[in-house]
Protein backbone atom coordinates (compact mmCIF):
# COMPACT_ATOMS: atom_id res chain seq x y z
CA UNK A 1 0.00 0.00 0.00
CA UNK A 2 2.84 2.39 0.81
CA UNK A 3 4.22 2.30 -2.73
CA UNK A 4 0.75 2.99 -4.14
CA UNK A 5 0.40 6.15 -2.03
CA UNK A 6 3.87 7.23 -3.17
CA UNK A 7 2.96 6.60 -6.80
CA UNK A 8 -0.21 8.68 -6.71
CA UNK A 9 1.84 11.70 -5.62
CA UNK A 10 5.10 11.13 -7.52
CA UNK A 11 3.80 9.64 -10.76
CA UNK A 12 6.62 7.27 -11.74
CA UNK A 13 4.61 5.04 -14.09
CA UNK A 14 3.00 6.21 -17.31
CA UNK A 15 -0.54 5.49 -18.49
CA UNK A 16 0.71 3.62 -21.55
CA UNK A 17 2.91 0.93 -19.99
CA UNK A 18 0.50 -2.01 -20.27
CA UNK A 19 -2.46 -3.20 -22.25
CA UNK A 20 -5.97 -3.18 -20.79
CA UNK A 21 -8.51 -5.97 -21.00
CA UNK A 22 -11.92 -4.79 -19.82
CA UNK A 23 -15.36 -5.67 -21.19
CA UNK A 24 -15.92 -1.98 -22.02
CA UNK A 25 -13.84 0.90 -23.37
CA UNK A 26 -13.64 3.02 -20.21
CA UNK A 27 -15.11 3.44 -16.76
CA UNK A 28 -16.42 6.76 -15.47
CA UNK A 29 -15.46 8.84 -12.43
CA UNK A 30 -18.11 11.33 -11.29
CA UNK A 31 -18.47 13.76 -8.38
CA UNK A 32 -21.32 15.56 -6.70
CA UNK A 33 -21.90 17.67 -3.59
CA UNK A 34 -24.97 17.97 -1.34
CA UNK A 35 -27.44 20.68 -2.31
CA UNK A 36 -25.99 24.19 -1.79
CA UNK A 37 -22.67 22.80 -0.48
CA UNK A 38 -20.58 23.74 -3.51
CA UNK A 39 -17.27 22.06 -4.29
CA UNK A 40 -14.41 22.74 -6.68
CA UNK A 41 -12.07 19.82 -7.37
CA UNK A 42 -8.40 20.76 -7.75
CA UNK A 43 -7.47 17.25 -8.88
CA UNK A 44 -8.61 13.65 -8.79
CA UNK A 45 -5.75 11.25 -9.55
CA UNK A 46 -6.26 7.54 -10.19
CA UNK A 47 -3.94 4.55 -9.79
CA UNK A 48 -5.21 1.45 -11.58
CA UNK A 49 -4.59 -2.19 -10.65
CA UNK A 50 -1.50 -2.28 -12.89
CA UNK A 51 0.11 0.57 -10.96
CA UNK A 52 -0.37 3.26 -13.59
CA UNK A 53 -1.08 6.83 -12.57
CA UNK A 54 -3.74 8.93 -14.31
CA UNK A 55 -3.32 12.53 -13.20
CA UNK A 56 -6.31 14.88 -13.17
CA UNK A 57 -8.71 12.19 -14.23
CA UNK A 58 -11.24 14.78 -13.09
CA UNK A 59 -11.08 18.41 -11.97
CA UNK A 60 -13.45 21.37 -11.79
CA UNK A 61 -16.92 21.87 -10.37
CA UNK A 62 -18.76 18.87 -8.91
CA UNK A 63 -22.38 18.18 -9.79
CA UNK A 64 -24.83 20.00 -7.50
CA UNK A 65 -28.32 21.46 -7.26
CA UNK A 66 -28.75 25.00 -5.90
CA UNK A 67 -32.39 25.94 -6.52
CA UNK A 68 -33.50 29.41 -5.40
CA UNK A 69 -35.85 30.12 -2.48
CA UNK A 70 -34.18 27.39 -0.35
CA UNK A 71 -36.36 24.66 -1.90
CA UNK A 72 -33.79 21.84 -1.57
CA UNK A 73 -32.46 20.01 1.47
CA UNK A 74 -28.73 19.26 1.68
CA UNK A 75 -28.94 16.95 4.69
CA UNK A 76 -27.80 13.36 4.24
CA UNK A 77 -26.89 11.40 1.12
CA UNK A 78 -29.44 10.57 -1.59
CA UNK A 79 -30.90 7.08 -1.58
CA UNK A 80 -30.25 6.85 -5.32
CA UNK A 81 -27.24 9.03 -6.20
CA UNK A 82 -26.90 10.26 -9.75
CA UNK A 83 -23.83 10.01 -11.96
CA UNK A 84 -22.43 13.37 -10.82
CA UNK A 85 -20.25 15.52 -13.01
CA UNK A 86 -17.23 13.65 -14.32
CA UNK A 87 -15.22 12.06 -17.08
CA UNK A 88 -14.43 8.64 -18.50
CA UNK A 89 -11.00 7.32 -17.57
CA UNK A 90 -9.67 6.05 -20.88
CA UNK A 91 -6.86 3.45 -21.18
CA UNK A 92 -7.13 2.65 -17.48
CA UNK A 93 -7.60 -0.79 -16.01
CA UNK A 94 -9.78 -1.18 -12.93
CA UNK A 95 -9.15 1.46 -10.25
CA UNK A 96 -7.05 0.62 -7.20
CA UNK A 97 -6.80 4.00 -5.48
CA UNK A 98 -8.21 7.49 -6.03
CA UNK A 99 -6.67 10.64 -4.56
CA UNK A 100 -8.84 13.78 -4.39
CA UNK A 101 -7.93 17.30 -3.37
CA UNK A 102 -10.85 19.71 -3.33
CA UNK A 103 -12.10 23.04 -2.11
CA UNK A 104 -15.25 23.05 0.00
CA UNK A 105 -16.53 26.47 -1.04
CA UNK A 106 -19.29 26.42 1.57
CA UNK A 107 -16.82 26.61 4.49
CA UNK A 108 -14.33 27.47 2.84
CA UNK A 109 -11.65 24.84 3.44
CA UNK A 110 -9.40 22.63 1.34
CA UNK A 111 -9.37 18.86 1.87
CA UNK A 112 -7.65 15.78 0.50
CA UNK A 113 -8.61 12.12 0.74
CA UNK A 114 -7.69 8.67 -0.52
CA UNK A 115 -10.34 6.21 -1.67
CA UNK A 116 -9.24 2.59 -1.65
CA UNK A 117 -11.15 0.39 -4.11
CA UNK A 118 -11.56 -3.14 -2.64
CA UNK A 119 -11.09 -6.25 -4.75
CA UNK A 120 -14.77 -7.08 -4.33
CA UNK A 121 -15.72 -3.80 -6.00
CA UNK A 122 -13.17 -4.39 -8.75
CA UNK A 123 -14.75 -7.79 -9.45
CA UNK A 124 -18.19 -6.16 -9.59
CA UNK A 125 -16.90 -3.81 -12.28
CA UNK A 126 -16.18 -6.82 -14.52
CA UNK A 127 -19.52 -8.53 -13.98
CA UNK A 128 -22.21 -7.57 -16.45
CA UNK A 129 -25.38 -8.92 -17.91
CA UNK A 130 -28.78 -8.13 -19.31
CA UNK A 131 -30.72 -5.63 -17.24
CA UNK A 132 -34.03 -3.84 -17.74
CA UNK A 133 -34.08 -0.04 -17.86
CA UNK A 134 -37.27 1.34 -16.32
CA UNK A 135 -36.81 4.75 -17.97
CA UNK A 136 -36.38 3.54 -21.56
CA UNK A 137 -38.34 0.27 -21.16
CA UNK A 138 -35.65 -1.77 -22.90
CA UNK A 139 -33.21 -4.53 -21.98
CA UNK A 140 -29.53 -3.65 -22.29
CA UNK A 141 -26.13 -5.22 -21.59
CA UNK A 142 -24.94 -3.22 -18.59
CA UNK A 143 -22.00 -3.10 -16.20
CA UNK A 144 -21.30 -1.32 -12.96
CA UNK A 145 -18.67 0.96 -14.45
CA UNK A 146 -19.60 4.31 -12.92
CA UNK A 147 -17.79 5.32 -9.73
CA UNK A 148 -19.60 8.23 -8.09
CA UNK A 149 -18.07 10.24 -5.24
CA UNK A 150 -19.97 12.55 -2.90
CA UNK A 151 -17.96 15.37 -1.29
CA UNK A 152 -19.49 17.02 1.78
CA UNK A 153 -18.37 19.79 4.15
CA UNK A 154 -16.13 18.60 6.93
CA UNK A 155 -14.15 16.51 4.45
CA UNK A 156 -16.61 13.60 4.30
CA UNK A 157 -16.27 11.43 1.19
CA UNK A 158 -18.73 8.72 0.21
CA UNK A 159 -18.36 6.54 -2.88
CA UNK A 160 -20.79 4.35 -4.81
CA UNK A 161 -20.53 2.02 -7.81
CA UNK A 162 -23.40 1.83 -10.28
CA UNK A 163 -24.42 1.11 -13.84
CA UNK A 164 -26.68 2.97 -16.23
CA UNK A 165 -29.60 0.76 -15.22
CA UNK A 166 -28.08 -1.04 -12.21
CA UNK A 167 -28.66 0.25 -8.69
CA UNK A 168 -25.76 1.77 -6.78
CA UNK A 169 -23.79 -0.17 -4.17
CA UNK A 170 -21.76 1.59 -1.49
CA UNK A 171 -17.97 1.38 -1.85
CA UNK A 172 -16.79 3.33 1.19
CA UNK A 173 -17.12 6.33 3.45
CA UNK A 174 -13.84 8.02 4.35
CA UNK A 175 -12.82 11.12 6.25
CA UNK A 176 -10.60 13.54 4.39
CA UNK A 177 -8.07 15.77 6.07
CA UNK A 178 -7.51 19.50 5.83
CA UNK A 179 -4.74 20.61 3.48
CA UNK A 180 -2.67 22.91 5.67
CA UNK A 181 -1.22 24.75 2.65
CA UNK A 182 -4.70 25.87 1.72
CA UNK A 183 -6.23 26.15 -1.76
CA UNK A 184 -4.09 25.53 -4.82
CA UNK A 185 -1.37 24.00 -2.60
CA UNK A 186 -0.60 27.42 -1.16
CA UNK A 187 -0.02 29.12 -4.52
CA UNK A 188 -3.08 31.41 -4.46
CA UNK A 189 -2.43 33.47 -1.31
CA UNK A 190 -5.38 31.75 0.37
CA UNK A 191 -7.84 32.63 -2.39
CA UNK A 192 -10.45 30.00 -3.23
CA UNK A 193 -11.91 29.26 -6.65
CA UNK A 194 -14.88 31.56 -5.92
CA UNK A 195 -17.46 32.24 -3.19
CA UNK A 196 -20.67 30.16 -3.07
CA UNK A 197 -23.36 31.31 -5.47
CA UNK A 198 -26.27 33.44 -4.25
CA UNK A 199 -28.65 30.55 -3.54
CA UNK A 200 -25.98 28.53 -1.71
CA UNK A 201 -24.90 31.46 0.42
CA UNK A 202 -28.53 32.24 1.28
CA UNK A 203 -29.05 28.69 2.55
CA UNK A 204 -25.84 28.73 4.60
CA UNK A 205 -26.65 32.14 6.08
CA UNK A 206 -30.11 30.98 7.20
CA UNK A 207 -29.57 27.35 8.21
CA UNK A 208 -25.81 26.86 8.51
CA UNK A 209 -23.98 23.70 7.40
CA UNK A 210 -25.51 20.37 8.58
CA UNK A 211 -22.19 18.70 9.35
CA UNK A 212 -23.59 15.75 11.30
CA UNK A 213 -25.88 14.59 8.48
CA UNK A 214 -23.24 13.03 6.23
Amino acid sequence: MGCVFSLILSGCSSANDYGVELPYDAWRLGFFAPNYMEVWIETANVVDVKGRLFRRAMSGVAGIQTPPHLRANPKGWPKHPGDGKGKHVWRADLPRLIYIRWQSLAEPKTYEAYIDIPEQIQRSMREGGKTYCDASKVWIEDYRKNLVVGLAPGGVVKTWLMGVCIDAVEVSRVQGRIVEKGPHEGHSNGLYYRPPNEASQAYIDKFGIPYDSW
